[in-house]
């Protein structure tokens, strides 16, 4: 039966190569871009569609090749205006083809062009948190833990007020040698009287920062010492001892009168100005960002110790030297180095504590002076975990552990 003129008919083939179909739209860039030749580029998005257009002109010329067959039969003028009116049909497709290519080519060249990749930002990587230290003892009213951060850094900018020169070159009665024999008896003091450590810490430091504005004869040496654990148990203690005990620890070898008027030289010389920044605190507020154990502090306050008696140590910075003995202790109980907690709460980074780490391990290798024991003596009993007694470590494995860390 013949078709009508406008009727469709369904076709089973496949499209061809040349066509663009929704398959053709996911095929490989690279791929699509060698065989331009062969296939067209893709349509971009609202572009009028090249598969219906095909499939018009291919589904039309078939449809008129079989239906001349089956009209062989007929009359020849039915069969010459059937074939003049397929022969209009199609060149009006083919009119409407070369529209259809000359609008989808237009419309299309702006998608041949190819951009620039947009090159992927790298992924930050991740930086472990940092620990709050102070959030435990927040509903500790005697701990300040509102305010202790505060407090650390208002100290750490006080450390720039109380640099030490090399005052030893003004002092021409005065010796490192004697500096490092009072700093052994005063050791010996503070263990006597069962003095805080902070006292110790601060009286060594009134004694250097006396020593650079006055020069003093080494007969004196003994009395600016006992005058400056006088004036730190003051600042320090709940119950400080009185001048009779110093002037029993001297040997009665300074008169009351002399005590006092070293007390009032120091105070004033220093304008009394004496919340000098001091080691110990800041060893104690880092051993908690590190969580370490009483041992392990323990072994870090020997080693901060041992640094009084040494000169060359008196003009590092509180805070670094005690950041660097914490690092010493952790490195030499194999506990790990140090953390993002530790260099956020202390400043500094783990290379900046290298150098004054090798140092203090020479210090702890080969302590020169035999004759003052008052800090091993004191740290190799049993209340103190005997720290005085383990064995330095070797320099290259204590690089090798740093480097690691």
């Amino acid at each position: 039966m013949p078709l009508p003129r406008n009727a469709k008919v369904l076709s089973t083939k496949q499209p061809r190569a040349g066509k663009v179909g929704p398959a053709a739209e996911n095929t490989d860039p690279e791929t699509e871009e060698n065989s331009q030749a062969k296939r067209s580029p893709p349509l971009p998005q609202g572009a009028p569609k090249k598969r219906s257009a095909f499939e018009d002109i291919t589904n039309a010329h078939k449809n008129e090749v079989v239906a001349g067959k089956k009209e062989a039969v007929k009359a020849a003028p039915q069969k010459a205006q059937r074939a003049h009116a397929a022969l209009g049909v199609a060149k009006n497709n083919e009119i409407n083809l070369k529209k259809s290519m000359k609008k989808t080519s237009s419309t299309e060249a702006p998608a041949e062009q190819k951009e620039d990749p947009v090159p992927e930002e790298p992924v930050p990587a991740q930086v472990p948190a940092v620990e709050d230290i102070d959030n435990e003892q927040l509903g500790d009213p005697y701990a300040n833990a509102e305010y202790a951060k505060e407090i650390f850094e208002y100290m750490r900018g006080r450390e720039e007020n109380f640099v030490l020169p090399d005052y030893m070159e003004k002092q021409p009665d005065i010796s490192r040698d004697m500096r490092a024999i009072l700093v052994d008896w005063m050791v010996e003091v503070q263990e006597n009287f069962e003095l805080n450590h902070e006292t110790l810490y601060l009286a060594v430091k009134l004694v250097d920062h006396y020593l650079v504005e006055v020069v003093s004869m080494r007969d004196k040496l003994q009395l600016i010492g006992s005058t400056a654990i006088l004036i730190a148990s003051k600042f320090e203690e709940r119950c400080p001892p009185c001048v009779d005990d110093f002037l029993y620890i001297c040997d009665d070898a300074y008169k009351r009168e002399e005590l006092i008027a070293m007390e009032i030289s120091i105070l004033s010389t220093l304008k009394f100005d004496i919340n000098i920044p001091i080691p110990y605190r800041f060893l104690r507020r880092f051993a908690k960002c590190a969580h370490a154990s009483m041992e392990t502090l323990t072994l870090a306050r020997f080693l901060c110790e041992m640094t009084l008696q040494e000169y060359d140590y008196a003009r590092e910075s509180s805070s670094k030297l005690a950041a660097s003995c914490l690092l010493l202790a952790l490195t030499m109980k194999n506990l790990g180095g140090w953390t993002p907690t530790l260099e956020y709460y202390s400043g500094y980074s783990s290379q900046d504590l290298h150098p004054l780490v090798k140092r203090l391990n020479f210090l702890l290798t080969y302590q020169p002076r035999d004759k003052l024991k008052a800090v091993r003596t004191k740290y190799s009993h049993r209340v103190f975990f005997e720290v005085a007694k383990v064995t330095p470590m070797d320099m290259l494995k204590l690089e090798e552990r740093l480097k690691s860390s």
